[in-house]
């Protein structure tokens, strides 16, 4: 599993982030972050696929690769400071599909999901289901597990949104997001050690009711 070796790799990647540290240092980067990493996701999407059985996925499905796109961004450096995986149905393949997302970085854990990736007719589909049965919207982001986890549905905001909604964003003003997603920021040493994904897996079952909320609308 995931141990300080890790974080620390993190972090003195973010000291040395180029291509000839990380070449020197790829033996490490395989033993303290590659493989743990790989491990640690496996024995999360056992436990996901409990409440979540139509997730047939592996590892290499939902972590990410550690090397940045570099092709359309101002900042060259060639690597993430970060771990990260998705879990939906088909990891990255359907990460426009409500799911669950894990990412651990030196300094920051990261544990949440939601719908991230909304294009203009599924976001229309979320808002009328919104406007259609506010009440049970409104029961799902303020259960207490989800509020003591989460603390609400996060996501950015449209200035203005179609006359349809106007009324009833009067009495839900979350029809404004364009995303609708959940995030708990966490103390990085709790992803370390064999307890860790029993800890991701009890965060994710906890939003599973309002992913069920947004994936009947959207899948």
């Amino acid at each position: 599993m995931l141990t300080s070796d890790t974080l620390q790799f993190l972090y003195d990647l973010s000291r040395n982030n180029n291509r000839d540290w990380f070449e020197q240092n790829k033996p490490r980067y395989e033993k303290a972050v590659k493989k743990p990493f790989e491990q640690t996701v496996a024995s999360v999407i056992e436990r996901i696929q409990s409440f979540e059985p139509d997730f047939r996925i592996m590892p290499k499905d939902c972590i990410f690769r550690i090397n940045r796109d570099t092709r359309f961004s101002s900042d060259k450096t060639p690597y993430k400071t970060h771990i990260a995986a998705v879990f939906t149905p088909r990891g990255r393949q359907t990460m426009h599909n409500p799911g669950y997302y894990l990412h651990v970085e030196y300094g920051a854990l990261e544990i949440g999901g939601g719908a991230y990736f909304l294009e203009k007719e599924p976001l229309h589909k979320v808002r009328t289901a919104i406007a259609q049965d506010p009440d049970t919207f409104r029961s799902l982001i303020e259960a207490p597990d989800f509020q003591e986890k989460y603390g609400g549905l996060q996501g950015e905001k449209n200035k203005l949104l179609p006359p349809e909604f106007k009324s009833a964003a009067a009495k839900e003003p979350l029809l404004y997001n364009k995303q609708f997603y959940f995030m708990a920021e966490l103390d990085p040493e709790l992803a370390l050690g064999s307890g860790f994904p029993d800890l991701a897996a009890e965060y994710f079952r906890c939003a599973k009711p309002i992913n069920d909320f947004l994936k009947e609308v959207l899948v």
